[in-house]
């Protein structure tokens, strides 16, 4: 729960940053929106979870 709330939370202060530098107008941004939250129920929906905790787990298994 905590990695999807901070995607959301990553994902919404891009979409802020891409609206308000003009490069993604509000309708396209509303269109990406809607997208997502249709897609979320479909039956991809836990592929896509297991893809994105994938990489999650990747990245946090990189050590320096």
């Amino acid at each position: 729960m905590a990695i999807s709330l901070s995607v959301v939370l990553l994902l919404a202060i891009v979409l802020v940053v891409l609206m308000r530098g003009g490069s993604l107008k509000a309708g396209p941004a509303i269109v990406a929106m809607l997208f997502g939250f249709f897609l979320a129920s479909t039956g991809m929906a836990p592929s896509i979870q297991k893809f994105l905790n994938s990489i999650a787990e990747t990245v946090n298994g990189i050590k320096f």
